[in-house]
């Protein structure tokens, strides 16, 4: 008989193994623009859980994922970081047990109580220590601190999630979504020209594509989101459309 803490294992185990598929989906490749001397260029990596548990409807990750839930309805933080350079600073031996992917057996991290409750609702996984391996990958290459690198990451998730590219996705729940329109949202969002630093996050089925996601580029030291995206590079995207999955579109 399956016991119950063999259930909550294997549901935990489930939802990492999610994580780190949309990670994989998400980075980008080395083909992006970057500039020459690569100073200040990061990448902000965003997931939208309903493409993926639509592309994935069986993975025990989503086996409670809701359509209605507040999860279905916005982006959630996946990574931010600098393309080519992960574990700054970090001994070998701390590196190799992240990369195994016991990320509840890594160093805690210290984060001002208010920060901890947003990044809780911003990065689910982090109960099971996303938020450690994160750290130790990425931001020990951007910031001085936790603090302060979440704190900014939650930042710019939270002005893109008051966005148009976020009300785009919710109205095209179910529907298919381009490129195009997404970089549209984004122009109308944060500026002419913000829409060319985003790439789609996809992930092929049977059905064809769905959206799991998004990276954009960043660069400089602007304090907005807008400002930020300006000062990067342009890109561009294998994946052109996909379906956002999350019910019907309304």
């Amino acid at each position: 008989m399956t016991t119950n803490a063999a259930l909550t294992f294997k549901a935990a185990l489930s939802l990492a193994v999610l994580c780190l598929v949309l990670l994989a989906g998400s980075r980008p490749a080395a083909a992006q623009s970057v500039p020459a001397d690569g100073s200040g260029r990061e990448i902000l990596s965003v997931g939208w859980q309903a493409g993926y548990c639509t592309a994935r409807p069986k993975s025990r990750g989503c086996a409670d994922f809701s359509a209605s839930a507040p999860a279905a309805r916005q982006f959630s933080l996946l990574d931010r970081f600098q393309l080519r350079r992960t574990y700054c600073g970090i001994e070998a031996a701390l590196k190799q047990r992240a990369r195994k992917g016991k990320w509840t057996e890594l160093p805690d991290i210290a984060l001002a109580a208010a920060t901890k409750t947003r990044l809780a609702a911003a990065m689910p996984a982090a109960r099971l220590g996303l938020d450690r391996r994160q750290w130790l990958r990425s931001g020990s290459c951007i910031a001085a601190s936790p603090e302060v690198y979440y704190g900014r990451s939650l930042d710019l998730l939270d002005a893109l999630n008051a966005s148009p590219v976020r009300t785009l996705f919710t109205r095209k729940a179910g529907a298919a979504l381009t490129l195009a329109e997404v970089r549209a949202a984004f122009d109308a969002a944060f500026g002419a020209g913000a829409g060319e630093r985003v790439r789609l996050a996809c992930r092929k089925t049977d059905g064809g594509p769905v959206v799991t996601g998004l990276t954009i580029g960043l660069a400089g030291d602007a304090p907005t989101l807008a400002g930020l995206i300006a000062a990067a590079s342009p890109t561009k995207s294998r994946c052109t459309e996909g379906v956002t999955g999350g019910g019907q579109a309304g």
